[in-house]
């Protein structure tokens, strides 16, 4: 077969085909275009986003599939999907509650959860999209009055980490029942009421004034102590010193200062004395040694 036979066979296949689809009825295109259109138009895609999940609904009834994370295929009318956030979030809660000793204690206490993955569609099912308001709100609250009661206003200062594990392990066990998990637990502050601050602050004032005069003492007693201590030594000193003293020691004194003297005479003899002979220092004592 040469090229013109080529030729003259695709030119019958597309004059063929040509006839094939001047035959079909223009209405039936127009009905399969518009049955297109109308598929698309009942939005038959869904797209889950970062950090979500997909419940799906069949005619308003929770399925137990659950559609994660991209484009998904739903049948239209008889399904729906409700995109639910499971990323980590955040609550801020005010509570008001009394201390074992009775004082009023107003707490703010933040919160990071997040809904368990896999168990997004049960908890639309049994709490809906409200979850925080209906769930872990009230669940605060009553966890920081619970442990709140069990500590005096003075231990919830001194104790703080204690009274935060505390509330954080009592949350977590009861929002895990709803398939709520616990990330994170702060006590971002407490307050109480003015009469207690300003007996906290008497208080403080009390010991900072007792640990002064603590100091005050102690540094008399020391500087008693050796006050007493010098005195000792020189009384010591001095008794060491007479012990030592003997009469040749004072005859030995008395001849070195003979010797000064006589080591400062510049040799000139007094022109008057008193009993008219002339002195001679010290030499009856040498006579003696």
């Amino acid at each position: 077969m040469d090229e013109r036979d080529i030729y003259r066979a695709k030119e019958a296949t597309k004059a063929a085909m040509q006839s094939a689809m001047k035959k079909v009825p223009l209405r039936i295109v127009i009905i399969i275009g518009a049955i297109l259109v109308f598929f698309l138009l009942l939005n038959p895609w869904v797209q889950i986003g970062a950090g979500q999940r997909g419940v799906v609904l069949n005619f308003g009834a929770v399925q137990e599939n659950v559609f994660g994370e991209g484009l998904h295929f739903r049948i239209p009318i008889m399904q729906q999907v409700i995109p639910m956030d499971v990323k980590v979030q955040k609550s801020l809660t005010s509570a008001a509650a009394s201390s074992s000793d009775l004082q009023e204690v107003s707490s703010e206490v933040a919160l990071n959860y997040h809904i368990v993955q896999d168990k997004a569609n049960i908890v639309y099912q049994s709490i809906g999209i409200h979850f925080k308001e209906r769930i872990i709100d009230p669940a605060v609250q009553e966890v920081v009055k619970a442990v709140t009661a069990k500590y005096s206003a003075e231990e919830l200062i001194t104790k703080r980490p204690a009274v935060s594990e505390a509330m954080r392990a009592n949350l977590a066990e009861r929002l895990m029942t709803h398939n709520i998990a616990v990330d994170a637990f702060s006590i971002v502050g407490f307050s109480f009421s003015k009469i207690f601050m300003e007996a906290i602050e008497s208080k403080q004032t009390a010991e900072q004034l007792a640990l002064k005069a603590k100091r005050d003492l102690d540094r008399i007693r020391i500087e008693a102590e050796q006050k007493i201590t010098a005195a000792k030594a020189e009384a010591e000193s001095l008794r060491l010193q007479r012990a030592n003293i003997s009469p040749d020691l004072i005859e030995l004194r008395k001849i070195e200062a003979n010797l000064k003297a006589i080591d400062k005479w510049n040799g000139i003899l007094p022109q008057v004395t008193g009993g008219g002979t002339v002195p001679f220092i010290g030499v009856g004592d040498i006579q003696k040694r």
